[in-house]
C-alpha cells in the first residue's frame, strides 16, 4: 500500500471526533488510490496530476456518504451550524440571547474570588507571552450577525472577542479591533492562533472557561509562557489563567 506523508501526524494528535477521523480516512485513501493509479513520483503527482484527477465532487461524494450513514459533524463554530444545518448537530443560533449566556468548559478550573477581587474561571493556552497581564470587556463573538453589526458601528474598545472559531474565518473583518481573544477551541498553531500572533493580539486558545458572561470585566494572565508544539505533543500542561475581576464590596 503506497504510504503518504499525512498518514503519519508528527505532533501525535487524534482528531477530535471518530467522524472527523472518518473523514480524514476517506480523503487519504482517495489520495493514495489517485496517487497509485497515477504511475508517477510523488512530487509529480502533488505538482502535476493531483490537480486535475481529484474532484471536488469525490470529496464531496465523501461528505455525503458520512451524512447518509447519519453521522453529523460537531461544530466549531456556531455559524457553520447555520449555514448547513442538515449536516452539523444541533446548537445555538445566532438570534440567541447573549446576556445569561456563557461557555461552561467540563474541566474548567474555577475558584472563589481572592483578596483582590479577581475570581478564577479558567484556563487557556497562551499564544504568546507579553510583559504584562490583559484586562479587558468580554463580548461573545458567535455569530455573522455579530460581526456585522460589529462593521457598522465599531468593536468596543477594551473588547476581549470569547469566540469558538479557531480558524479565525467568521471574525477576520475585524479581527484587529480586538483588544484580545479568548478561543474555546484549537491550539496556538491554529489559524486563528496565528493570526493574532501576527497582529500582535493576545490570545488564549482551547479555552476551558465557566461562567463568564457578556459584558464581564476579565483579566488574561498573557504573561504566562506560550504553550509550544512540544508540550502538545507530550500532553503537557501549561496554561494562563482567566478570572473575572470582581468590583470591591
Amino acid at each position: 500500500m503506497a504510504k503518504l506523508y499525512g498518514d503519519t501526524d508528527k505532533f501525535g494528535e487524534q482528531n477530535s471526533t471518530p467522524v472527523v477521523e472518518a473523514f480524514h480516512t476517506a480523503v487519504r485513501d482517495l489520495v493514495r488510490r489517485k496517487f497509485v493509479e497515477s504511475g508517477q513520483s510523488w512530487s509529480e503527482f502533488v505538482f502535476g496530476a493531483a490537480q486535475q484527477v481529484i474532484t471536488q465532487s469525490e470529496f464531496a461524494a465523501i461528505d455525503a456518504r458520512l451524512l447518509d450513514y447519519g453521522h453529523r459533524y460537531v461544530w466549531s463554530a456556531v455559524v457553520s451550524q447555520e449555514e448547513r444545518p442538515e449536516a452539523y448537530l444541533p446548537g445555538q443560533t445566532a438570534g440567541e440571547d447573549l446576556s445569561n449566556f456563557s461557555f461552561e468548559h467540563p474541566d474548567a478550573i474555577t475558584a472563589l474570588p481572592d483578596a483582590q477581587g479577581l475570581e478564577l474561571r479558567g484556563v487557556g493556552d497562551n499564544v504568546v507571552k507579553y510583559a504584562t497581564d490583559l484586562i479587558g470587556t468580554a463580548r461573545y463573538v458567535r455569530s455573522s450577525a455579530t460581526v456585522l453589526a460589529y462593521l457598522n458601528s465599531g468593536v468596543p474598545p477594551g473588547t476581549i472577542a470569547v469566540i469558538d472559531d479557531s480558524g479565525g474565518t467568521l471574525t477576520a473583518p475585524i479581527l484587529e479591533q480586538f483588544t484580545g481573544v479568548l478561543c474555546a477551541g484549537g491550539t496556538v498553531r491554529s489559524h486563528l492562533g496565528i493570526l493574532t500572533r501576527e497582529y500582535g493580539i493576545p490570545c488564549f486558545m482551547n479555552a476551558r472557561i465557566s461562567g463568564l458572561k457578556e459584558g464581564d470585566t476579565v483579566r488574561l494572565e498573557t504573561t504566562a509562557v506560550a504553550k509550544t508544539a512540544e508540550a502538545y505533543q507530550k500532553g503537557v500542561e501549561m496554561t494562563g489563567r482567566v478570572w473575572r475581576v470582581n468590583k470591591p464590596a
